[in-house]
């Protein structure tokens, strides 16, 4: 966002973004429109702190000039280059950007260096924004920009103030002197205003004159988007409740066989009386159990190999990227077991937990790899009970283009119901589980507010 910060509000966690069949609800976008030095960015900032909601970001066309020549870059040092001209955007990475952020994509933004007229090497990744307030002098400029927007508001100042503005900015913080400033406004930025940017003024659905002193028509616009937030505000839980499902277990889901060594180690896992220790020693095993049974799903190429004594041997290897993610709301589960059968694998974590108050999951922290996309990810639970967490979790990494027959689900133990929710939404997402428990009901799962209890009963909790 050039010099200036893409701001984020994230005071709590995000509730759910999507149905119980795992599509996505989109993004509020906000466009703010107005004159170089208008007050867009001001207006913007006071619209978000007003909202008063979690997950709504700023993000400035200033980040999305277009890449300059070496000969369009010297004109620009000597003030010479129009970067008030429609035609400085990139318009179509900005729409690329913008319009992945509305459908709750991960994007990376550029970050734009006005003292060097240039992009910098490092971007900025956003991530699971509600609302999307997107501010600029030619935000309502072009059609398919415009078409993404929910509201579209053009900050109206007068010429005077907006000059006075720019000349304390661009000195200050830019690093240009007077009359670099002035000439660049008499060529460029004044007749771009009246050619280009004041004639958008008749796609704005809102007009605030005076900007940020406007504050009936900014505490009108809040009311507004409030009004509209709560009607399109998800229920996970009581679609969940009311989603026909078969209580028996999906044919596509692997359960490990029942064997003894199986049945051992859960029987010392669900005994209250089991030392920390031995719980630990005997949850760590059944995980690198888990972790191998998943291992087997993924895609091996074969390969030739000379043995120690000469021989050759027709083998089998994995050569692709893996990473595991693990949701911790239950701790790190199974990282230790993953890395016991595949060490490079790469970890990445999501935090997700129940409001006790609404009994809807919501998404506190994501830390995945920047190239996540490019591997094959196997996700890493204690439980899965109603399927909220275990959905939420694989709409992050959907939302982080990981294909979806490139996610394993691994959990220790799961309930009939959050099997088929699951594998109904995604149903290219495969599921590794050591025991499916036949003693949980869908009625018990959804009187209890989330499943924290039925994993922390057995697998313990994040602060244990």
């Amino acid at each position: 966002m050039g010099d200036k910060k893409i701001l984020k509000l994230n005071s709590s966690g995000r509730s759910p973004w999507y149905h119980a069949d795992g599509t996505v609800t989109k993004s509020y976008v906000i466009g703010v429109a107005g004159g170089s030095a208008s007050g867009k960015t001001s207006v913007a900032e006071r619209i978000l702190k007003n909202l008063n909601v979690p997950w709504v970001v700023i993000v400035s066309m200033d980040s999305f000039y277009n890449v300059l020549k070496p000969e369009q870059s010297k004109l620009a040092h000597e003030n010479n280059w129009n970067f008030d001209h429609p035609s400085s955007i990139d318009y179509d990475l900005l729409f690329d950007a913008l319009c992945k952020l509305k459908h709750g994509k991960s994007v990376q933004i550029p970050n734009y260096d006005f003292s060097l007229h240039a992009r910098t090497d490092k971007t900025t990744t956003i991530y699971g924004a509600n609302v999307i307030i997107f501010e600029g002098i030619y935000g309502l400029y072009n059609k398919k920009i415009r078409d993404l927007m929910d509201l579209k508001i053009f900050v109206d100042t007068d010429a005077d103030i907006r000059l006075a503005r720019r000349l304390q900015r661009d000195i200050a913080e830019r690093g240009r002197d007077l009359q670099g400033v002035l000439q660049q406004y008499t060529r460029f930025v004044k007749p771009a205003f009246d050619d280009y940017i004041q004639p958008t003024v008749k796609y704005a659905d809102v007009i605030i004159p005076r900007g940020l002193e406007n504050v009936v028509a900014i505490d009108l616009i809040t009311k507004h988007v409030q009004r509209e937030l709560t009607e399109r505000r998800m229920h996970l839980r009581w679609d969940l409740a009311n989603t026909p499902i078969d209580d028996a277990v999906p044919p596509d889901v692997m359960v490990l066989p029942e064997t003894n060594q199986i049945k051992g180690m859960h029987t010392i896992l669900r005994n209250r009386t089991t030392p920390r220790d031995e719980f630990v020693f005997y949850a760590e095993r059944l995980s690198t159990i888990i972790v191998e049974a998943a291992f087997n799903l993924l895609p091996f190429e074969k390969t030739t190999v000379t043995t120690p004594v000469e021989a050759e041997y027709d083998g089998m290897v994995f050569q692709q990227k893996l990473c595991g993610v693990s949701i911790l709301r239950a701790g790190g589960t199974m990282e230790t077991g993953l890395r016991r059968v595949y060490n490079d694998a790469v970890i990445g974590k999501i935090l997700i937990q129940t409001d006790p108050s609404t009994g809807e999951p919501q998404l506190h922290y994501c830390k995945l790899p920047a190239d996540v996309k490019d591997h094959y990810v196997i996700l890493m639970d204690a439980t899965i009970g109603t399927g909220a967490a275990g959905l939420m979790a694989i709409r992050v990494l959907l939302d982080h283009e990981v294909p979806e027959n490139h996610i394993i689900l691994t959990v220790f133990l799961a309930a009939p119901v959050g099997l088929n929710v699951i594998a109904k939404a995604f149903p290219r997402v495969k599921i590794v589980t050591s025991m499916v428990d036949p003693v949980l009901s869908k009625e018990t799962l959804y009187i209890e507010p989330g499943i924290g209890n039925f994993g922390d009963r057995y697998f313990g909790t994040e602060d244990d």
